[in-house]
């Protein structure tokens, strides 16, 4: 699952970390990617409100550190990492700092790579940023998937353009504005997976003007890796 929460602000605007909460507890998936997360001038740390809602394993990413707060974005999942994530900064001259997280997560079909991250708003900067997306993706023998909000919606030098070689894979659906969705900006990426399927949740609209993406994954390599044990909720194969 991967969701652009808009700062966990509904549009009304009311606060509503715990719409968000409920959405994900909704479809229970074993990965969660959320994107503009957002503490400033609230009062709340939704990364710690996250952390403590679902538990097991997260890493919660600040790009934008201020004394009011921090807003960036967090990966969640219900299976144990293989080693700590990395925190890796695509960030594109002096746009927006961005920030991608790569873990190598244990899950019941095996090891996956995941890809986590948030894009600028300028093709220029976008396609830089694929780049070093592609080279975190370097390892050949797992499933991979790169997940986030990639403000993508221009065919020439598009970010779909430039991961279709090395992951074909991808989900279709238009996500912004969650209203009345128009753009393909959230997808999920895939590389030695198939996607059996996927699907928004009409729902977040009264949580942000994003709607997420939900998709059921299975790889297509035989794994060689025996994972851990995962927290006590009952896996499921939605990423």
């Amino acid at each position: 699952m991967t969701w652009n929460v808009h700062g966990t602000f509904a549009l009304n605007p009311k606060f509503d970390l715990a719409g968000v909460i409920a959405l994900i507890e909704k479809w229970s998936p074993d990965i969660v990617a959320l994107q503009e997360i957002d503490s400033r001038g609230s009062g709340v740390n939704p990364f710690a409100v996250l952390e403590a809602a679902f538990g097991g394993h997260s890493v919660g990413v600040k790009s934008i550190v201020t004394t009011d707060g921090d807003y960036g974005q967090m990966l969640i999942s219900r299976w144990p990492w293989v080693a700590p994530p990395e925190i890796h900064d695509i960030s594109f001259g002096e746009h927006e700092p961005r920030r991608a997280v790569v873990a190598d997560v244990a899950t019941k079909g095996g090891v996956y790579r995941i890809i986590a991250t948030h894009l600028g708003l300028s093709i220029g900067e976008r396609r830089q940023q694929t780049r070093k997306l592609l080279t975190l993706a370097h390892e050949p023998a797992h499933p991979a998937l790169i997940v986030g909000d990639f403000n993508d919606w221009f065919w020439v030098n598009s970010v779909r353009k430039s991961l279709a070689a090395t992951f074909p894979e991808r989900t279709h659906h238009r996500t912004f504005p969650a209203r009345w969705p128009l753009m393909r900006l959230d997808r999920v990426y895939g590389r030695n997976v198939r996607i059996i399927e996927s699907f928004t949740d009409p729902d977040a609209r009264a949580i942000s003007d994003h709607l997420p993406v939900i998709a059921d994954v299975v790889p297509t390599l035989p794994q060689q890796i025996t994972p851990p044990a995962a927290s006590s909720l009952q896996p499921l194969q939605s990423m």
